[in-house]
């Protein structure tokens, strides 16, 4: 028989223990990924917020004008 038709039909199944194993680093990796986004996220909307700030401040605020008196 051909090796590979062999070891799509008889593929050994994982232990119990490997199965609890991949289930629990698949769900630390859904975990760990979703704080990494939440984390970029986050990131990135306070790096938009400073560049404002910063573009709000860097412009000069209009002199006020001087008043003339009269007499």
């Amino acid at each position: 028989m051909d090796e590979a038709i062999v070891s799509a039909v008889f593929q050994a199944r994982p232990s119990k223990q490997e199965a609890k194993a991949d289930v629990t680093s698949r769900v630390a990796r859904e975990i760990i990924d979703k704080e990494a986004a939440a984390r970029e996220s986050k990131t990135e909307r306070l790096r938009a917020a400073r560049l404002a700030q910063e573009e709000a401040a860097a412009q000069p605020a209009p002199a006020p004008r001087k008043t003339r008196r009269k007499g």
